[in-house]
């Protein structure tokens, strides 16, 4: 079959080539199994086959062995006797070593490139998720975020948000009467969020240059897809983040791309790794948002795979989305892991050559129960599957070759350096300088109209009672000395901008 992807061997003998179909593989899929069962390669194989197609990928790094896909295997792997015996049981006679290209992202921007997006591209429904709001909070998020709209105050990293927030809650008497009830207990939630969300790393992740999403679906100059890895050992540490981020790459795709329809190959394939950390506590609303994409997105062209232990950590909405199934082993070591394991088995078309609970349980490690799309799109028959050994390397690279590959991406230099440009801090910070300047100049003048009658002579021979209070520079002085000492810092920003809500309320 040349228009499809070798998984491996299944029957009997080994003797029926199982295969996914590359016209079908935006029909999305599963791979699910428990630790240790081969879940890992099977992605890495999938990724193979997908580059080789010419299809570009994007697929989570848990464990950092995805990166071996960018080297090529080697005949002294300890493991080779062991891949040449499975690739000859299997009829895989044309089994080679081979490298991939790959470019490797990072949140972080330690282990590749910087991936980045602008707060007003998370949006406040993946915001509030990610910093686990109540639906009181995140209406309030959603206010500021109307009220960036309304002012064209670009929402660009956290600063921008920690700045509109303020902005809000000096102005909030205002906002309540046209959105609801602004509390400022919340306002002082969200921003604690905020704070808690910074200390984690994600500050690096809101920002410019942000991601062009054709920089995820090249190919190179043999016409192969470009297999495109996010680092998430150390973004695993902020699971929230890990999900929101994936999440966010899926949104943006289903909102930026056209629809094709149906064709011969998918334009990009994204694997979700540890899936169940996108649904784990989800609110309704973002489990129906993952449900719209996961139906819709494949008209234009994207295949998403989940990739979890249990087919039950997915939502039964978007399961049955899902066309394309690998599961490896189930552990049924419960009565609870004996029902996830009979409800699995429930979903797969019965094979009469075997039971597919007891081969749910018993396949071994690169052993797995399959059941692709037909050409018709219906589901195939289950199979018992002895997956194909990979082409590239078993286990991640060294360090030296990873950043040599960094170094030498076409990605280079392109978001290496992170953009301040002109926001919403920095244009709310200018008009708090204007509201201190024009605070100062009313003072003045104020301090000058008493001067001018202080002059005049009260036939009493004693100073006005104005003079023995305070000199009329000491109070302007002060204040503009201490609005423009402090206009830099949380404290004076914030009192700046009161002073905002108040002198231009209207404009």
């Amino acid at each position: 079959m040349a228009e499809g992807i070798f998984i491996g061997g299944a029957g009997a003998e080994r003797e029926l080539p199982e295969w996914l179909r590359l016209d079908r593989a935006n029909r999305h899929g599963l791979i699910a199994g428990a630790t240790g069962t081969g879940k890992t390669v099977t992605l890495q194989i999938l990724a193979e086959g997908f580059s080789a197609a010419g299809v570009p990928v994007v697929l989570s790094d848990v464990k950092g062995d995805l990166s071996g896909l960018a080297a090529a295997g080697r005949s002294d792997f300890r493991l080779h006797e062991a891949f040449a015996k499975r690739a000859a049981a299997i009829g895989l006679s044309d089994y080679s070593y081979n490298a991939f290209p790959v470019t490797f992202w990072d949140v972080f921007g330690h282990q590749g490139h910087a991936l980045r997006t602008t707060i007003a591209e998370m949006g406040p429904l993946l915001l509030a998720r990610l910093l686990e709001l109540n639906e009181v909070q995140e209406g309030v998020l959603s206010v500021a975020f109307r009220v960036a709209d309304d002012q064209g105050l670009p929402l660009l990293d956290l600063d921008d948000l920690r700045a509109l927030l303020a902005w809000v809650g000096n102005n909030r008497g205002e906002l309540s009467l046209q959105f609801g009830h602004v509390a400022p207990a919340s306002l002082g939630a969200i921003q604690r969020r905020l704070l808690m969300l910074e200390t984690q790393g994600a500050a690096m992740f809101f920002g410019e240059p942000a991601l062009d999403l054709a920089d995820l679906m090249r190919t190179d100059d043999q016409g192969r897809g470009q297999i495109n890895i996010l680092a998430a050992d150390a973004l695993m540490g902020a699971p929230r983040l890990y999900a929101s981020v994936l999440l966010w790459l899926l949104s943006e795709l289903f909102e930026t791309l056209p629809e094709v329809g149906d064709e011969d190959r998918p334009r990009l394939v994204f694997f979700f790794d540890e899936a169940h950390l996108l649904f784990d506590n989800a609110p309704r609303v973002l489990v129906e948002k993952v449900e719209q994409v996961a139906r819709l997105i494949r008209s234009k062209g994207v295949g998403v795979y989940f990739v979890t232990q249990n087919p039950d950590d997915i939502p039964g909405d978007v399961l049955g989305q899902l066309g394309n199934r690998v599961q490896h082993a189930l552990r049924a070591f419960t009565a609870r892991d004996r029902q996830a394991l009979a409800r699995a088995a429930e979903t797969y078309r019965p094979n009469p050559a075997f039971d597919i609970a007891d081969a749910i349980r018993d396949v071994g490690v690169g052993e797995a129960v399959t059941s692709m799309l037909t050409e018709k799109g219906a589901p195939g028959i289950a199979q018992r599957t002895l997956i194909r050994p990979p082409s590239s390397q078993l286990g991640p690279i060294a360090p030296e070759l990873r950043n040599s590959l960094i170094a030498a991406s076409q990605m280079a230099g392109k978001y290496d350096q992170a953009i301040d440009r002109d926001s919403a801090h920095e244009i709310l910070a200018r008009r708090a300088a204007e509201a201190a300047r024009a605070a100062e100049a009313m003072d003045h003048e104020a301090e000058d109209r008493e001067f001018r009658r202080a002059r005049r002579y009260s036939g009493s021979g004693r100073a006005p009672a104005r003079s023995r209070r305070q000199s009329p520079d000491s109070i302007g002085a002060a204040l503009g000395q201490a609005l423009v000492k402090e206009l830099s810092g949380t404290t004076g920003k914030r009192l700046v901008r009161g002073l905002l809500g108040g002198l231009f309320k209207g404009r």
